[in-house]
């Protein structure tokens, strides 16, 4: 073989370095550069396996290669893709393209837990040479398809090499437009990586390339001018620029062995399937990147040596499956110009019907030909044998040599771009008219001659539509520079068919299916649930708010009606968007094989999180019977938050447990015939938990009133609870007594807190608070202890008239210096963290204050009511008037109670001198006169 091709590229060799010898200061450097690039050439074409070099969705490879398959029809295809994908090749077929291969694993074992979920994409798109490859192999009988790529464990097996050695690496910014973000924080894996490593020769190639960036420099001078080449020049100049490329690239130790290990990895894999088959290598057919292809490892080629060892893999479960795509997120997940993706695709077409070369679809693809004739032309042709191999002959030096083939402008081509970027500004706001379709073709014109092209690019004629038409502003919510995109064929979005999805995805489809919609559509749909007319329907419904739960905020939103603990629902209204968040749906698919499934699995693994608390856990109990009512799941978790709370030592996520304690409280006593023991144990275990917090909450500066006012509201509301599982109130007494606050919102709440205990009467807080607007020190501190009333309403809501009474004190003696300044904090405060608390004051402001402005100048408050003078009370003892005279005179109510009630007695004659019911007060006066200046103060 090496005789044979000796000869190959020695004209070229003598030329190179005769130009390394002129143009450079000493022939050393630049002709071992040139020359070694023509020696990777050479290496390459000699290698007995046939080596296919590609580029990552470029339409000049997939062009090449359905030529080279028709031409070759090898036996076996190496294809550089992770090799534990393979399975999910022929669910492509399923699918509407561009849709991207996943791998996913959501449960690590053996790497870093912060990585979680790991997840793997290999996006395919029509126009790439992959997909050719695939579909050849895919449906011509004998032929086999054989990925020897790194698998998705070995990728991050070697990214953690990889931050072992250099470090956590910083995170990726993520893409701003949601049809960008389809393939999520995915690792992309890609076919042949193009692009200069050396940011000088970048950059030095879009200078003199007159070009803005990589994807149109590589449309100018390697898409167009090996869109026609036969293949023996497209493989060359591939492997040439794949060379310069590696050659080039600056020294980074770590990327330089990632990329050799894959090349050893490939050819190991590539071997051990030769050896195991038996196949001859000139019956294979290799596809890989151009920048692998040009390797120089000791393992290269089917002579290589077999010193790689490959590791084993982790224990970690990986997933795979199907996602959709778009063009918009590959070209955010690979670093490609905005477009180049859609333009790519119309150049792809372009060249099929130019070249008329025959690609290969799979049968059974959406939007694929069903022509039988056409299935009987391509079986014929499979069944031709190989040709003879002929040996390549040089064509670099020709193609170097050969000036740029100048294309003629296609008038009509250019003209109904023109035409048609004006229809779509027009139809966006733009004010645009003929004469701007005239100025855009005439522009595109000027462009392309200013940079030394004879017929206008794609690139130019965007350029040239957003110089004539967007001006200076844009009208709508897309420029002219999309609208451009849009035109070119658009942000295509690929969809994965019902059969390819994972079982839990086809589950939800069939469980929405008495929807009537259609489900798999991208785009929002309106869906009407009438479930009082249809019970069948509240199914649904249940499934729609898992998927609330589990998929992004978009997928399906409730436009009517809540679902709440005890309540069913009536009618309901949703916008779904399950097509356009379909990625999400398929991942769920690998966490389970049910939304129940995968539900539970989440509200477990949030509750048993290390970084949990008590108001987490118990949010969980609350989804487990609101979205699975799933009393065993309740009870579990309601267990585990007595441990969490208490290994508590602080009253911060006191407001959100009360709030959450009090709701399914609520729920339990109305629906079930006992509470749950674990209700029952939090109750327990909380009373005594927060009385020996309360203290230190007082004093704590970390603490705020509103969660020392949550911590009392729970006392309070879960007393009665408490005390009748065996807790005392001591406990309670014992920890108001050591509460000795600083803070005067928190003493305020102290005030409040001893008045519902009865150690402070009314009488006595009204006095404090009056000492307190009486004293020019305290005055400025005033409404922070306003501040700790409000909240006070928390755990005693009977003080609202207090509140009210106190507020518009203030409001009528503190100086407007200090006034003004405490209005906002007192709105901000009510808004911010008393919202619950606002409709109580209102309501009793409403009670008190007078209903219409005449009135307010004759009211006068019930607080300053001067109170009633004792000579005019009815004097009350033992020989004032008998509370029975009433009954006595009209026993008709009496009777009617007592029957009610299944009592039987009757009346005592009017001849005795008092009724027996009032002999207890006559002989216990004492309670009767505290009742009365209890309601006195009051």
């Amino acid at each position: 073989m090496t005789s044979t091709h000796e000869g190959t590229f020695e004209g070229l060799r003598a030329q190179l370095q005769e130009a390394a010898a002129t143009f450079a200061d000493g022939p050393d450097a630049l002709e071992g550069i040139l020359l070694g690039i023509v020696d990777d050439v050479d290496h390459a074409v000699r290698e007995p396996l046939e080596i296919f070099p590609v580029c990552h969705h470029s339409p000049a490879s997939a062009i090449a290669m359905a030529r080279r398959l028709r031409e070759k029809q090898p036996k076996v295809v190496y294809l550089e893709l992770c090799e534990d994908m393979a399975p999910l090749l022929t669910e492509l077929r399923n699918c509407k393209l561009p849709v991207a291969v996943q791998s996913f694993a959501t449960e690590v074992d053996g790497f870093p837990v912060e990585w979680s979920p790991l997840s793997v994409v290999a996006p395919i798109t029509e126009a790439s040479a992959e997909y050719q490859a695939i579909a050849y192999a895919l449906d011509t009988p004998g032929v086999e398809l054989v990925l020897v790529d790194r698998s998705s464990d070995h990728v991050f097996q070697w990214d953690a090499r990889a931050t072992e050695s250099a470090g956590p690496a910083a995170p990726d910014t993520p893409p701003a437009e949601e049809e960008a973000a389809l393939h999520g924080d995915a690792v992309g894996v890609e076919i042949g990586d193009l692009r200069p490593r050396f940011a000088e020769l970048e950059e030095h190639l879009l200078h003199h390339g007159k070009v803005r960036h990589w994807s149109e420099w590589w449309h100018q001078y390697v898409e167009l001018p090996l869109g026609d080449s036969d293949h023996d020049t497209y493989r060359q100049v591939m492997l040439l620029i794949g060379s310069l490329f590696r050659r080039l690239a600056p020294g980074d130790s770590h990327r330089l062995r990632l990329d050799e290990d894959r090349e050893r990895y490939m050819w190991t894999r590539m071997r051990e399937h030769l050896a195991a088959t038996g196949t001859d290598p000139a019956d294979c057919l290799y596809v890989c990147g151009a920048f692998h292809a040009a390797s120089r490892v000791a393992e290269f080629g089917v002579h290589g040596t077999d010193t790689f060892e490959i590791s084993p893999p982790s224990a970690t479960t990986w997933q795979h499956g199907l996602i959709p795509s778009s063009h918009a997120a590959i070209e955010a997940q690979f670093g490609l110009a905005a477009g180049s993706v859609s333009i790519a695709a119309t150049v792809w077409a372009k060249n099929v019907r130019r070249t008329r070369v025959e690609p290969f679809r799979l049968a059974g693809q959406a939007g694929a030909k069903k022509s039988r004739a056409k299935a009987k032309k391509a079986v014929a042709a499979a069944a031709v044998g190989p040709a003879e191999a002929i040996p390549p002959s040089d064509k670099l030096t020709g193609f170097l040599q050969r000036p740029p083939a100048l294309d003629q402008l296609d008038e009509t081509e250019l003209l109904g771009w023109s035409v048609e970027i004006v229809r779509a500004a027009r139809r966006n706001g733009y004010l645009a008219s003929t004469a701007d379709a005239i100025a855009v073709f005439e522009t595109s014109i000027l462009l392309a001659g200013m940079r030394d092209r004879a017929k206008p690019t794609p690139y130019d004629f965007q350029d040239a539509a957003v110089t004539c038409i967007e001006k200076d502003t844009v009208p709508g919510r897309r420029d002219v520079r999309r609208l451009v995109e849009i035109m070119m064929g658009g942000d295509r979005v690929g969809q994965v068919g019902y059969e390819a999805l994972p079982p839990l995805a086809r589950d939800v489809h069939d469980r929405l299916a008495p929807l009537g919609l259609k489900l798999q559509q991208t785009g929002v749909q309106r869906a009407l649930l009438d479930i009082a007319s249809q019970p069948e329907l509240d199914r649904c419904s249940d499934v729609l708010w898992m998927l609330r739960y589990l998929l992004p905020q978009g997928a399906a939103r409730p436009i009517m009606g809540e679902r709440k603990l005890g309540e069913r629902p009536i009618q309901e209204s949703w916008d779904l968007a399950l097509g356009t968040y379909q990625r999400a749906l398929i991942e769920l698919g690998y966490e389970g094989v049910s939304i129940e499934q995968v539900l539970e699995q989440r509200l477990r693994r949030t509750a048993y999180d290390r970084r949990a608390t008590t108001a987490t856990v118990l949010e969980g109990v609350e989804d487990a019977t609101l979205y699975l009512r799933s009393r065993r799941l309740a009870d579990e978790l309601g267990t585990h938050a007595l441990e969490v709370l208490s290994a508590e030592r602080s009253v911060d996520g006191a407001p959100e447990v009360l709030r959450r304690v009090r709701r399914l409280l609520a729920y339990y006593r109305t629906s079930e015939p006992v509470l749950p023991s674990w209700i029952e144990s939090f109750a327990k275990t909380g009373y005594a938990h927060y009385c020996t917090l309360l203290p230190t909450a007082f004093t704590d500066e970390d603490a705020t009133v509103r969660q020392v006012a949550a911590t009392l509201g729970f006392l309070f509301s879960m007393e009665s609870l408490a005390l009748s599982l065996g807790c005392d109130r001591t406990q309670l007494e014992l920890a108001v007594v050591q509460s000795h606050p600083e803070e005067p919102s928190k003493t305020a709440l102290l005030w409040a807190t001893q008045v519902q205990l009865g150690h402070l009467s009314r009488a006595n807080l009204r006095a404090k608070c009056d000492e307190l607007l009486g004293n020019p020190l305290v005055v400025p501190a005033y409404p922070r202890y306003l501040s700790g009333f409000v909240q006070a309403l928390e755990p005693v809501p009977g003080l609202t008239d207090f509140v009210v009474e106190a507020v518009s004190n203030a409001f009528a003696r503190l100086p407007d210096p200090v006034l003004l300044p405490w209005l906002p904090t007192l709105i901000t405060t009510l808004r911010s963290g008393g919202s619950e608390l606002a409709p109580l004051l209102i309501r009793e402001a409403g009670r008190t204050f007078p209903g219409r402005l005449a009135a307010l100048d004759a009211w006068v408050p019930p607080w300053l009511a001067q109170p009633e003078p004792e000579a005019t009370r009815p004097a009350v003892g033992p020989e004032g008037p008998h509370g029975c005279t009433l009954l006595a005179a009209h026993p008709a109510t009496c009777d009617a109670v007592a029957s009610l009630l299944g009592c039987e007695g009757t009346w005592e004659t009017a001849e005795t001198d008092r009724p027996a019911g009032t002999a207890l007060t006559g002989r216990h006066p004492e309670t009767a006169a505290a009742l009365e200046v209890l309601l006195a103060g009051a």
